[in-house]
């Protein structure tokens, strides 16, 4: 084998490694693919969606988020509600943080397909320090924080950043 053709298998080698190195890196600390697995983010992220996660980014009101869940290995996809300290209410299926009434563009395609009755429950929490309140966009069938509680900042994945599959619903989520 020649030095030339042992230089450039040489250099191939370095790049392709590098290469790994810099996925790796990046899954680790930056992003991640996630899989929606269920209907509780309808119609915002649907069954078998693909998403990309942002690892070091902020998180706000009515952020999507990923976290460990509490209840089963898995991760879970939801919207977040209440922030630490926060005080929430819904009453009459209108939500209330800090006696501040926000509107959930995002529940209406629900709210229409709704024979009777609301999407949510009335209830009140005060968010703990440390701590994030969230829910489904589906509400009717999302299990969530108000059935396992608060969700600890420290098991939070990241947020979702991008929808990249189906290729034809690409899209970037959390504008």
């Amino acid at each position: 084998m020649s030095e030339q053709t042992k230089k450039e298998i040489y250099a191939w080698a370095k790049t392709i490694v590098f290469c790994f190195l810099l996925v790796f890196i990046c899954r680790q600390f930056v992003f991640t693919p996630i899989i929606v697995d269920g209907k509780s983010m309808m119609p915002t992220l649907e069954n078998n969606n693909r998403i990309l996660v942002n690892k070091i980014t902020s998180i706000d009101r009515f952020d999507v988020i990923v976290f460990h869940s509490p209840v089963s290995s898995d991760y879970y996809i939801k919207r977040v509600i209440g922030l630490s300290g926060d005080k929430m209410e819904v009453k009459d299926d209108s939500l209330y943080v800090n006696g501040k009434k926000y509107d959930e563009p995002y529940l209406q395609a629900n709210k229409e397909n709704l024979a009777k009755g609301n999407l949510t429950a009335d209830l009140k929490e005060t968010v703990p320090e440390g701590y994030l309140y969230v829910m489904g966009d589906n509400r009717l069938k999302s299990n969530d924080s108000r059935r396992f509680g608060f969700i600890s900042k420290e098991d939070v994945v990241g947020k979702a950043a991008l929808r990249f599959y189906p290729f034809d619903q690409m899209k970037v989520i959390n504008e």
